[in-house]
């Protein structure tokens, strides 16, 4: 049981760094920066498509992974 929770907690370690590396990066540039945070009013516009899916996607992995990492911790402290 062990062994299979830690294959488990590695694989969905591995697709969470595949999960973050695949979402799109923001344009938080050195402008926005020097500008004082103008363009953050249209910059906090809910996530549509591809990004939300890898958002939600990133949480429930994100999940998973403390899941597994609290039942291998039970398992062995017993």
């Amino acid at each position: 049981m062990y062994n299979l929770l830690l294959t488990g907690l590695m694989i969905d370690s591995v697709l969470i760094i595949i999960a973050v590396l695949m979402q799109p990066a923001k344009q938080d540039d050195a402008m926005s920066a020097l500008s004082g945070g103008g363009t953050d009013l249209f910059s906090r516009q809910k996530a549509r498509g591809f990004e939300a899916f890898m958002q939600k996607v990133t949480v429930v992995l994100g999940v998973i992974f403390f899941v597994l990492a609290l039942a291998l911790a039970y398992l062995s402290s017993h």
